[in-house]
């Protein structure tokens, strides 16, 4: 290759290597923004609701903000008990139990099953709630990596946790826990009792599918178990 050649494959790949730079920045210059600024929306959120006004253009969803505070103290445990019991101790990343999920799905994969483990963390969860998407890919979950020790190294667990639970989708139109509590319970967060807590924790891998069939037989075992072991984590 000529000199020329080679100069402007290096000037290309120099000005790729900065807009990736740079992006990055920008993408903690907004976790900084989330750390004192609550979202009134998130692209998961817009994705779904684009999806929901494909088939009704009046579709909505159902969003309300609460503080930390006025959050059941039994919903805490229980997500953390259901998606995350070492929350509170973690960097933000669990490398073991991503080994073990992605060992689990392949065997799962192998045996033509479509039952699938998640191995994220809460922190990890927010990362993709907040900046991302649904979509699996492994550049979206480096970028996902990425972003999670970026918001662990601003972040107070005690916020980081505040945001999950105000954004994380708990239906097919509902997100945030205190939606969540009026849609399944017509109460408010801070009112949720162990029993209904647990049970919205463990809707949290498919949220979407329990708020079309109710509480399975799955669904109430699983919040069984949720609830057996929440008062053996850690609350920020």
């Amino acid at each position: 290759m000529s000199a020329p050649g080679r100069k402007i494959i290096t000037t290309v790949l120099l000005a790729a290597l900065c807009a990736a730079f740079l992006y990055q920045i920008g993408l903690l210059g907004m976790v900084v923004w989330f750390n004192f600024r609550n979202p009134s929306a998130t692209p998961i959120m817009r994705d779904t609701l684009n999806a929901l006004r494909a088939d009704d253009p009046q579709a909505r969803l159902a969003y309300e903000w609460v503080p930390y505070e006025r959050i059941s103290t039994h919903l805490k445990r229980a997500v953390i008990a259901s998606e995350d019991s070492g929350f509170v101790d973690h960097d933000g990343v669990e490398w073991d139990a991503i080994r073990k999920a992605w060992t689990y799905n392949q065997r799962q994969a192998d045996l033509g099953r479509a039952r699938r483990r998640g191995g994220s963390t809460i922190t990890q969860q927010l990362a993709k709630n907040l900046f991302l998407s649904n979509s699996r890919n492994y550049l979206r979950k480096g970028q996902e990596l990425i972003l999670t020790y970026m918001i662990e190294g601003v972040m107070s667990k005690r916020r980081i946790l505040e945001l999950y639970l105000n954004v994380a989708q708990w239906g097919a139109a509902t997100f945030g826990a205190q939606a969540a509590a009026r849609h399944y319970f017509r109460t408010d967060a801070a009112r949720l009792s162990a029993g209904q807590a647990s049970r919205l924790a463990a809707m949290l891998p498919n949220p979407a599918y329990y708020d079309r069939h109710g509480a399975t037989a799955y669904l109430q075992s699983h919040a069984a178990t949720v609830r057996a072991r929440m008062r053996q984590v850690a609350v920020p």
